[in-house]
């Protein structure tokens, strides 16, 4: 019932933008956390940003603080992630997930299956 769905990925040149949704279904987008986080091959999973959906407080990890961004429609329960000056290092599966809110993974209950962002020239 709980369902989690990512969209927006794609391939994007360095220095590019890209924005990323997570639309939720079967719960209540008020009462979790959602974040984002990524996974490239042969890496582990780590968080990006997270936001929580009680007062909208956001979180960002040091590497993409200056360039992504964050929001929330509680209306449409759907999270979206902005992400600009994309780097090839960017690139990886990037996940939406509730619970939290907090950038690790082992706080989180529910997952989606993922969108690929892929930067390259």
């Amino acid at each position: 019932q709980v369902q989690l769905v990512e969209s927006g990925g794609g391939l994007v040149q360095p220095g590019g933008s890209l924005r990323l949704s997570c639309a939720a279904s079967g719960f209540t987008l008020d009462d979790y956390g959602i974040g984002w986080f990524r996974q490239a091959p042969g890496k582990e999973r780590e968080g990006v940003s997270c936001i929580s959906s009680s007062d909208n407080s956001t979180y960002y990890h040091d590497s993409v603080k200056d360039r992504f961004i964050i929001s929330s429609d509680n209306t449409k329960n759907t999270v979206y992630l902005q992400m600009n000056s994309l780097k090839p290092e960017d690139t990886a599966v990037y996940y939406c997930a509730a619970g939290g809110p907090a950038l690790v993974p082992y706080e989180y209950d529910y997952w989606g299956q993922g969108t690929q962002v892929t930067v390259s020239s």
